[in-house]
């Protein structure tokens, strides 16, 4: 059985995942095919682990690598709109040290912060299938274990809250009901716990006026406020 020490090791076992056969046929497909823009360089094509500070005492959780984004670079959420809008964020926060991320090796540290996601591939449309979200559940859950020093939580989207509130689900001393409901910029205390929600920072969000910056930029700073009240 499968049972990591560390986060590189999770690392390496979801770069070589291969569980998932209609997702392994599209982020490899993709990457042979590649976008105009991108014909010169070589895509990732393989599964994405979670990244940041080892130490980090936020974990935020996002759906999935975009196609041409984190399909392409091989990091989370890093050379695509929706990095763009999460890493400015994080910047104008103090959680980042710099306001954008376009590669895997262009300077980029998180403070505080590690970034993961529900599913590791890129899924087509955007869609990942309830059984693949539950077959990639344990990478989830063997980083949350690692993060030993977690204190908030920031689902992205109502994939990415549900994931961040499963984590936490089995491991409260007294069962509570009903389950928290997503919402941006919603608040659950659970436990030792602190559970944030945020509209994802896709285009179909940030373009349409959903979310705007200022909006996204307050889930962060109530972040670091309830770090603050610790």
């Amino acid at each position: 059985m499968f049972q990591p020490t560390a986060l590189s090791e999770v690392s390496d076992a979801i770069i070589e995942c291969r569980k998932c056969s209609r997702l392994v046929e599209y982020r490899e497909r993709i990457a042979r095919e590649k976008r105009r823009m991108y014909q010169d360089e070589v895509y990732w094509g393989r599964p994405i682990p979670g990244f940041g500070d080892p130490k980090a005492r936020i974990l935020v959780i996002g759906l999935a690598p975009a196609a041409h984004g984190g399909n392409r670079t091989g990091r989370m959420f890093t050379g695509d709109r929706s990095g763009d809008f999460l890493f400015n964020a994080l910047f104008q926060t103090g959680f980042a040290n710099q306001p954008t991320s376009i590669s895997r090796n262009d300077g980029l540290e998180l403070r505080d912060i590690y970034i993961s996601a529900a599913i590791r591939c890129a899924p087509p449309n955007n869609r990942p299938t309830p059984g693949e979200i539950e077959t990639c559940k344990p990478y989830l859950q063997y980083e949350f274990d690692l993060l030993s020093n977690i204190q908030v939580l920031i689902g992205l989207g109502a994939i990415g809250f549900r994931s961040a509130r499963e984590l936490i689900w089995p491991r409260l001393k007294t069962a509570l009901a009903p389950r928290p409901k997503f919402g941006h910029n919603v608040r659950y205390q659970l436990d030792a716990w602190c559970l944030l929600g945020a509209y994802h920072p896709s285009q179909q969000n940030t373009q349409t006026g959903r979310l705007t910056f200022e909006m996204f930029v307050a889930v962060f700073e109530r972040a670091r406020a309830e770090l603050n009240r610790r």
